[in-house]
């Protein structure tokens, strides 16, 4: 088993990997910006090291500083953890050719599922539905791509190749507007991935989005874990998640779930990765891969009994999986709120001083978190500061104890968007299951 492992991350996500480590004996390694002296992680890590200034740039995404952290500790192995280096090619590259062990998949791998065409292409290889679209990069000529886009049939969305977190994406209703659709986003791509390049999909109207939790080893076992359902969201951000999906049958489970683990098995796959489907009049469109573990997977862990995170480490260390698919039983459903430090009607974060913090409790409720009474909430990261995720037999007894959660956790000093949470849970369309990704823009007048 691993030694010692540097966290390369912050908050609760750096938190949950080192209490993994913990339980398995694994010595940690918190690396922080001069902003998180105070993250819960880095008190408790068996030893810390400062990598710079606030700015994400200069402290988290810095690779020299991260890998440098690991030779100074004398650490075998860096865990990513989410966003930042997670998804990062040359990271997980310059890591391994450092002699440290990544916790995740190749850099290869990363690389071919983080460019959306040749993630799209190896998909439709492996017999995975996609959303119809262009077969490649938009041509900068207009008048090539005209044609195309009048195949497809309008309305359809123009994404950027390097595109993630919702940005780099547009939709183009009418023949009229897509000239200019994809210079900005052409203009957008290239400003926030280094990428102008763009691609072109169909527009599916009221999807939901659902996705799949895998895991493999090095060896060439895959398995998948079941499905989460993530569409109540704002602005492709994710604000709810559960598993199961309301309404998906065993047969659909299984059909798409094979299809997910074969393609592991045919990109050499290690390590956790989701693959995320738009899903609308029962069929599924495969739209991209994430190659690391997901905020939600807390949900996915309540209901199979399985630590995704725990198996990170172990096929990090070169373990065979130590489940096999007819093993993976769901049970019971789970549902999961994200927690976030920003007003609840403006969605403008706010950082600050938790004055004072107190958790909700009683059976099948978990609470993924850093904060407590005292913490400084910064203004450089992300608005996240927590997860909050019930359990229970069916999903309507899930839900009343997240209503209970919900009235129970106190975050005072600073707003949160907790008033939200509880208002969602209470919508009755929410409650009937399936919404679309576009149910909570359309509820809060956004489109």
């Amino acid at each position: 088993m691993l030694s010692k492992v540097v966290i390369a991350n912050r908050g609760e996500i750096a938190l949950r990997i080192l209490r993994a480590c913990r339980e398995m004996g694994i010595r940690v390694v918190a690396v922080h910006s001069s902003a998180d002296r105070e993250l819960k992680h880095v008190r408790l890590a068996d030893e810390s090291v400062c990598i710079g200034p606030p700015p994400s740039a200069n402290s988290y995404l810095n690779i020299p500083a991260v890998i440098s952290a690991a030779e100074v500790t004398d650490a075998v192995a860096i865990h990513p953890g989410y966003g930042f280096l997670a998804e990062n090619a040359d990271f997980a590259e310059q890591v391994e050719k450092s002699g440290f062990i990544f916790i995740g998949p190749h850099p290869e791998t990363i690389r071919l599922m983080g460019n959306k065409i040749s993630a799209i292409k190896t998909m439709k290889a492996a017999g995975v539905p996609c959303v119809p679209g262009s077969e490649g990069v938009l041509d900068e000529d207009i008048d090539k791509t005209l044609p195309l886009a009048r195949e497809i049939g309008y309305p359809i969305i123009i994404k950027a190749v390097g595109g993630g977190g919702g940005r780099g994406m547009r939709v183009v209703r009418s023949e009229a507007a897509l000239p200019s659709a994809i210079s900005l986003t052409r203009a957008e791509a290239a400003a926030a991935f280094g990428n102008d390049q763009v691609y072109m999909e169909k527009f599916l109207e009221n999807p939901r989005h659902i996705e799949f939790q895998v895991l493999a080893d090095s060896y060439g076992n895959a398995i998948y874990l079941g499905e989460r359902d993530c569409s109540m969201q704002r602005r492709h951000q994710k604000m709810i998640e559960e598993a199961p999906a309301p309404g998906l049958t065993e047969a659909q489970r299984h059909e798409v779930g094979e299809l997910c683990a074969q393609a592991c098995r045919d990109i050499n796959y290690r390590g956790a990765g989701t693959f995320e489907f738009l899903y609308e009049n029962g069929q599924f469109y495969f739209i991209e891969m994430n190659t690391r573990i997901q905020v939600e997977h807390p949900v996915t862990e309540l209901v199979t009994g399985i630590d995704i995170v725990r198996e990170q480490l172990r096929i990090a260390a070169g373990e065979t999986l130590r489940y096999k698919q007819k093993d993976i039983k769901i049970q019971g459903h789970a549902i999961e709120c994200r927690i976030n430090a920003e007003d609840p009607d403006s969605f403008l974060p706010s950082p600050g001083i938790i004055s004072r913090y107190h958790a909700p409790g009683g059976p099948g409720v978990r609470v993924d978190t850093h904060i407590y009474s005292g913490y400084r909430v910064p203004p450089y990261y992300d608005s996240m500061i927590g997860k909050l995720i019930t359990y229970s037999d069916t999903r309507d007894s899930s839900m009343a104890r997240m209503r209970m959660a919900l009235d129970e956790i106190i975050i005072d000093g600073i707003k949160t968007n907790i008033p939200l949470q509880q208002t969602l849970l209470e919508d009755a369309t929410f409650q009937a299951g399936g919404i679309s990704i576009h149910y909570l823009e359309k509820k809060l007048g956004m489109c």
